[in-house]
């Protein structure tokens, strides 16, 4: 409505405060939403008025926005989630994709700094420069924040998937906090994912996202114990995951690649990855090298270090530690993976399979320290003091 980022904001977290300040004597108002929404047209008419106040020359621009603000609801879009248009609308071209990821998911997805820092690999500072300077471009512009339609929109899908696939990672495995997992972040992703398969029902990457969530989504019952402890893939009691969710993982894993005409994407080639799990019955009936080259496809269609690590994994389980411990080992050099606890985590676990538990203590020890998640700490600690105690009684 008031076509700026800033101004957006402020007069949402106004109306929030006037909520906290009124509804505990008042009560609540039968539509909050409504109310919210009131208050906020009134803080920013309120605001562009203390600007016009300050500088005669923002007088039009007063009167345009104070009449867009009292106009009656726009007319019904063809993207009827609210969330989603506005994921639509915040993931503007003139933006770089990074900016517009980086700022849909702090305003929109509810992400941290730091949650988003972590997704991308870079200091919290860069991904708060990063969001200031999107906001800062897009009022600068002077952009217009309608919701697009046609090439428009597709245009803007990419960024878009790429912002739900990132919320529901960190649903799936926080970045901070006592919890493991958040299951309110990997509800809400799903959702949106449903949304934009039914919306888009011809896009293969839009399936291949679908079909990713549910079937990842499908382990969540298994991947923590009654206590919130995390519980690893080789650990997890497979009758406990959701075959129903994941049926619909594998039926839009099907969709995506009857539509990527023989060149799936980096969505669909995870979603295939994390079928094979789905599909194995135990660990040991898991089609190893089946995923060790699909990884190595996905590192020839996406390359990152995050995608070169998971890979070492699968050639670790399908071809044995010694043969994955290089290409860890190679990943050392990259100063994105520096401060990345996953790293050592994964070396610790193969050296620890290659029997040199000293050293592979020292490397769950070393991940340990680098997590912001209390329950993954605690379980990298563990496992430090696990591989010692199995050494001590080898070499007894």
């Amino acid at each position: 409505m008031v076509h700026d980022v800033g101004l957006a904001e402020d007069a949402a977290a106004d109306a929030l405060v006037a909520a906290l300040e009124q509804w505990p004597a008042a009560g609540v108002p039968d539509n909050p939403g409504a109310w919210l929404m009131t208050i906020a047209k009134r803080k920013a008419i309120d605001a562009v008025r203390r600007r016009v106040a300050l500088d005669r020359k923002y007088g039009e621009i007063a009167v345009e926005i104070e009449h867009r603000l009292g106009a009656a609801d726009p007319e019904p879009d063809e993207v009827e989630d609210n969330l989603l248009r506005l994921m639509f609308v915040a993931c503007h071209p003139l933006l770089s994709a990074e900016a517009r990821v980086a700022l849909t998911l702090r305003l929109l997805g509810g992400l941290t700094t730091e949650e988003i820092a972590r997704a991308f690999l870079v200091p919290e500072a860069t991904i708060g420069q990063r969001i200031s300077r999107a906001k800062r471009t897009l009022a600068d512009a002077d952009v217009g924040f309608e919701v697009p339609d046609g090439v428009e929109r597709a245009q803007r899908l990419a960024s878009v998937l790429e912002v739900v696939y990132l919320i529901f990672n960190e649903g799936y495995s926080a970045t901070a906090g006592d919890q493991w997992i958040r299951k309110d972040l990997c509800a809400e992703a799903l959702r949106l994912g449903r949304i934009l398969a039914a919306l888009t029902p011809r896009d293969a990457e839009v399936h291949g996202l679908a079909a990713l969530m549910e079937i990842q989504a499908s382990r969540l019952r298994a991947r923590t114990a009654p206590d919130g402890s995390p519980i690893r893939l080789d650990d997890q009691d497979r009758g406990r995951w959701d075959h129903l969710q994941i049926g619909r993982g594998l039926a839009a894993l099907e969709q995506a690649e009857r539509r990527s005409n023989g060149t799936p994407g980096p969505y669909t080639l995870q979603a295939a990855i994390a079928a094979c799990h789905a599909r194995a019955r135990s660990v040991d009936e898991t089609d190893w090298p089946r995923i060790a080259t699909l990884y190595d496809v996905l590192a020839r269609v996406t390359p990152s270090p995050i995608v070169e690590l998971n890979r070492a994994v699968a050639v670790a389980m399908a071809y044995g530690p010694e043969a994955a411990l290089p290409i860890v080992d190679a990943l050392a050099d990259d100063p994105s993976m520096r401060g990345y606890h996953l790293l050592p985590s994964v070396r610790g676990d193969l050296l620890a399979r290659l029997g040199r538990g000293d050293e592979a203590s020292v490397e769950f020890t070393r991940a340990a320290a680098l997590t912001r998640n209390v329950r993954e700490r605690e379980l990298l600690l563990d496992r430090a003091s696990a591989v010692v105690e199995t050494d001590d009684i080898d070499n007894a």
